[in-house]
């Protein structure tokens, strides 16, 4: 009977390690071809390795929480083939290396931006530790590290977190401003998941780096509803899917960033990076709660066909846990939906180190006044709420007001009698 390696896949062109978050089998336990043996997680997506073979599994070579460079043997499974494994396990890299920074939303798109520490990269090992154990970026800071180039090792940390326990209460990574939490008989304590830190850390970090402004609109979306309403029995029936409003709000954002480009930027330092692809991330909420970004790449060069296809694609595979991590890289900017809970407007979150992010409310018919050579006259039509944060430290009022107003003009021009 020979063995077959089971290696840390390629997981993305950034990604160069995954944390072993669950093993989905014990030695001894039968597999079947493409059946999930292991669960992992990275900064951007978690996802399932399964076995390219039927056998039993033999060894497991690292254990849960462990981080594992791509390419390395993780697993042996035992099956019938001539494919002999390695007589001894392969040395691992080293661990101190470079690591990107952590989103969000979300969440969220990865920003390709190194996380440093007093001007020190944090290896990812150092990163996992001190998420565990609820060490925020100011402590890191205030560790002097006895590594290569002053970096923060492993006991570096462990003696820091001894020394935290001593001296004063351990303090939460996403701190509540000094107030103290009054428990009453009944309350339910639940501990954060994993993304859920990580999209409360992005958001928090968001807040400090950027000063948010929100711009409204209301625009009248009418013309656009007719033409959904009139085609989506027939496009559900031809093309099996749904056809929802997300796609055309991208289409038309798309469309409004190729006019105004600033808006498609993010800023390194005092460098500010225009970007020549049109990258729009849509927040997608997950059966969790929790929320993840799908990028919708170069959303300007799709037809809105080609757009649906792709909004439908990435947010059924979002909710299944199904996404690649290239999939939810690269965003230049981002939409989220809140019409889709039932709201009317919203002021979202800045998803670093984009500088904007468009939120659209819930299409409510509403009286109006309607204006005519002949004169005005009272309505029903279906209106909307749009609203736009953005960063100041790049986009002004002036654009920010004429790039959320060029894509509420898209909107009300949109043309009722085009196919699909």
């Amino acid at each position: 009977m020979s063995k077959f390696e089971i290696v840390m896949p390629k997981l993305g062109e950034s990604i160069t390690d995954a944390t072993i978050t669950k093993w989905l089998k014990n030695v001894g336990d039968q597999v079947s071809e493409d059946e999930s043996i292991l669960e992992i997680a990275t900064d951007k997506v978690d996802s399932e390795i399964p076995s390219p073979v039927n056998g039993i599994l033999a060894e497991r070579l690292f254990n849960e929480g462990d981080v594992v460079p791509v390419g390395s043997v993780i697993a042996f499974v035992n099956t019938g083939g001539e494919i002999e494994a390695p007589k001894e396990m392969k040395e691992l890299p080293k661990m101190e290396e470079k690591l990107t920074e952590v989103p969000s939303e979300i969440v969220v798109d990865l920003p390709k931006v190194e996380l440093k520490s007093n001007g020190k990269f944090l290896s990812p090992l150092i990163k996992n530790i001190a998420l565990k154990e609820n060490v925020s970026l100011s402590e890191l800071n205030s560790i002097i590290g006895s590594g290569t180039e002053g970096r923060i090792t492993k006991d570096d940390l462990f003696k820091y977190l001894e020394s935290r326990k001593l001296s004063k209460p351990e303090k939460a990574p996403f701190p509540s401003a000094g107030f103290q939490v009054d428990f009453s008989q009944g309350d339910q304590i639940v501990e954060m998941d994993r993304m859920r830190k990580l999209i409360a850390d992005h958001m928090v970090m968001s807040k400090q780096t950027s000063p948010h402004v929100t711009s409204f609109n209301e625009v009248d979306v009418t013309n656009l509803v007719k033409w959904r309403d009139k085609n989506k029995i027939n496009f559900e029936k031809r093309e099996n899917e749904k056809l929802t409003y997300t796609p055309i709000f991208i289409h038309a954002i798309a469309q409004a960033i190729k006019d105004f480009p600033m808006v498609n930027s993010s800023l390194e330092g005092t460098k500010i990076i225009i970007h020549k692809n049109i990258n729009i991330g849509m927040a997608v909420a997950l059966p969790s709660g929790n929320l993840i970004v799908p990028v919708i790449k170069n959303a300007d060069q799709k037809s809105l066909l080609g757009i649906v296809k792709a909004v439908n694609d990435l947010a059924e595979r979002a909710r299944n846990n199904k996404l690649l991590p290239d999939e939810i890289q690269g965003g230049t900017f981002t939409i989220t939906n809140l019409g889709s809970f039932g709201n009317l407007t919203g002021t979202p979150i800045i998803n670093q180190p984009q500088v904007g992010i468009f939120a659209v409310g819930i299409i409510k018919k509403r009286p109006m006044v309607i204006e005519t050579p002949d004169g005005d006259s009272i309505g029903i039509r279906q209106m909307m709420y749009a609203s736009l944060s953005y960063d100041h430290r790049v986009v002004d009022g002036a654009l920010g007001g004429m790039f959320l107003t060029r894509v509420s003009q898209y909107l009300e021009q949109f043309n009722a009698e085009q196919s699909i």
